[in-house]
């Protein structure tokens, strides 16, 4: 059984400052992280995601872009909005380039709804799915998305307030639903403990957590001194590695 200490949660819990424990004031908006994640496969760089999660007035909105760099120069755009208590707001994904797709989901009651524009000249394409609004989306290639995904495990664990010294961090699933493959699913975090990890030619000391679901295995890394933020991500079946630029 895996313990953090309040310390190292104090930053951590921007998450819950940031979707918000309680409504906030507008005068409390900002930024919680911003900046760029390098995507390499076998050593290669192919592609960018600069992001941006910023505290709105009663819920959080993570803004993400993804500039492919393999010689096709496809770009995408995604906007995740999370309301105050960590339910589903808004979410929408544009294709800058080469096409022009845009896809948005909405909850409804107890629905999930996904309307998908494959071309803005073809009609929309609706979608319902039987999922509750605190299902989390985790679109593919945004690994934004997963660092807030991380915050809400250890938050979920730990609460805004944890009693004592320390709090328990137990392997826990998540029902997450992944728009483009129009499909729900369910992850696995389990934290590892703290590593020793290459970062950019120097040793860094980061905690480690493990994403799995049905046929895929994940190992990231966080920095509990720098605002929990996503530093790092290996997944060793797709010989690919993300790096915190």
């Amino acid at each position: 059984m895996k313990r953090f200490s309040v310390v190292m949660l104090v930053v951590l819990l921007a998450f819950a400052q940031a979707t918000g424990a309680s409504k906030q004031k507008k005068s409390d908006a900002g930024s919680v992280d911003s900046g760029s994640f390098g995507i390499f496969v076998n050593g290669r760089r192919v592609a960018t995601e600069n992001f941006r999660i910023d505290q709105r007035d009663g819920y959080s909105v993570t803004t993400s872009e993804l500039k492919m760099e393999d010689g096709s120069k496809a770009t995408q755009h995604a906007e995740l909005e999370i309301q105050a208590n960590g339910n589903l707001r808004r979410y929408a994904w544009n294709e800058l380039s080469p096409g022009k797709a845009r896809t948005t989901v909405v909850p409804s009651e107890t629905f999930l709804v996904e309307h998908v524009m494959p071309d803005p000249a073809q009609k929309p394409i609706e979608l319902a799915f039987i999922l509750p609004p605190s299902t989390l989306v985790m679109d593919d290639y945004f690994f934004s998305h997963r660092e807030v995904l991380l915050w809400r495990y250890i938050a979920s664990a730990c609460g805004t307030s944890p009693q004592g010294s320390q709090c328990k961090v137990e392997k826990s699933q998540f029902g997450v639903f992944v728009p483009r493959q129009q499909a729900p699913s369910y992850v696995t975090l389990e934290y590892k403990g703290r590593e020793k990890v290459d970062l950019k030619g120097a040793q860094r000391e980061l905690e480690r957590f493990d994403l799995t679901a049905e046929g895929m295995s994940w190992s990231l890394w966080v920095d509990s001194a720098d605002s929990y933020k996503l530093m790092r991500v290996a997944v060793p079946s797709e010989k690919t590695e993300v790096v915190r630029d």
